[in-house]
């Protein structure tokens, strides 16, 4: 068990689940939601392997007898709300929208897990690996984000912010939009990007996705894509950003040898 600070919590979002399996002393966390091992969204599936699950429901999670719940802005309120009537202690993250967030929740979650010395070494750690990435300051392609029903994202959200530490310059933002959007297909091809960053098709056909397989789409990737970027890395607002933003980099490099090449 933890030698301090709650002795048994209980995490109900994948952000949350993410933090508290990075900080949590061992014997703390008592359960992860189950979304938690879900390979395409959770960048820890593995480590949550090692938990017991819950479904976000108030009365299991009650039964865990859990002295703190952890959880997320958009978590079943009903859940939350009944879990505080019954007297149990919930503590609310809200999503990282940007880089300085992340540290923020990083922060939160150790104060929160009186685990604050380990949140020191993890914010070490990501400050270290994000100066190492040592993105060159000549260059910036232009890119744009596209996923399931033509939503883009602009400077103003963690997606914006990988792109941007990545040394890419987002089309989103030229077009003027802050947060998220749908970009309709015409504006897309008209804004003819450098390099398109897409993501994995889900295994199961899906009508939100069938724009992803558009003939504009599928030659504006043919001629620069940046792949299909693993969406588990860019969700929540955890350390395993850093590997969005290298894999980026690296697409960033390659991008600019082949024009030099030319």
């Amino acid at each position: 068990m933890a030698d301090a600070g709650p002795s048994r919590v209980v995490s109900m979002n994948l952000c949350t689940d993410q933090l508290a399996m990075l900080l949590a002393a061992p014997g703390q966390l008592a359960s992860v939601s189950y979304i938690a091992r879900d390979t395409r969204a959770s960048a820890m599936a593995d480590e949550a392997m090692a938990y017991p699950i819950n479904h976000g429901l108030a009365e299991e999670i009650y039964l865990l007898q859990p002295d703190l719940v952890i959880a997320g802005a958009y978590s079943t309120f009903t859940t939350t709300a009944m879990l505080r009537r019954l007297g149990v202690p919930v503590v609310v993250f809200q999503p990282a929208n940007s880089l300085s967030d992340v540290r923020d929740r990083i922060k939160k979650m150790g104060e929160v897990l009186e685990r604050e010395a380990a949140a020191a070494d993890l914010l070490a750690a990501f400050d270290r690996q994000l100066a190492a990435l040592d993105i060159e300051a000549d260059g910036r392609p232009r890119a744009a984000l596209y996923s399931a029903n033509g939503y883009t994202s602009g400077p103003a959200s963690l997606a914006g912010q990988i792109l941007e530490a990545a040394g890419l310059a987002n089309v989103a933002a030229e077009l003027g939009y802050d947060r998220s959007g749908r970009m309709p297909l015409e504006v897309l091809a008209m804004a003819d990007p450098d390099l398109l960053v897409g993501t994995t098709p889900y295994p199961r056909a899906s009508r939100s996705e069938d724009i992803l397989g558009h003939p504009v789409v599928r030659h504006l990737a043919a001629q620069g894509g940046a792949g299909q970027i693993r969406d588990a890395d860019w969700v929540c607002g955890t350390p395993h950003v850093l590997r969005a933003v290298e894999t980026l980099a690296q697409e960033r490099r390659d991008f600019l040898n082949r024009e030099r090449s030319e």
